[in-house]
């Protein structure tokens, strides 16, 4: 099975920019598509970003879709998420998540098997 490790969190200002990386280890991430997930605190995990096994197909949330872009190297087994003009309401630890299965629908979390142990992003206004 594969093991994920995101990394590229921190604290930035209202405005700013962070890329999170996905590394994945034990399994090639061709064989998965990848999402990306945030939980706030008390809050539930939802839906960030979806991409496709081959990184042609995308899909946002609607409160990131133009300020964020996923992405992935299969070579490097790496995904990504550019995060552009981060707003404090960002704040969240951000999840990415692997599904080989099709396990379930790709903006729920019930679609993903495998996941990382998150890294925590602060924006400040």
């Amino acid at each position: 099975q594969v093991q994920l490790e995101e990394s590229g969190g921190g604290l930035v200002q209202d405005g700013d920019s962070l890329r999170l990386s996905c590394a994945a280890s034990g399994r090639t991430i061709s064989e998965y598509r990848m999402g990306w997930f945030r939980q706030a605190p008390g809050k539930e995990r939802v839906f960030v970003a979806h991409i496709s096994r081959s990184g042609v197909a995308t899909y946002y949330a609607d409160s990131v879709r133009g300020r964020f872009t996923i992405s992935r190297d299969n070579d490097k087994n790496t995904a990504y998420l550019q995060m552009n003009s981060l707003k404090p309401e960002d704040t969240a630890v951000y999840y990415c998540a692997a599904d080989r299965d099709y396990n379930g629908p790709y903006y729920t979390p019930l679609g993903y098997d495998f996941w990382g142990q998150g890294t925590q992003v602060t924006v400040s206004s």
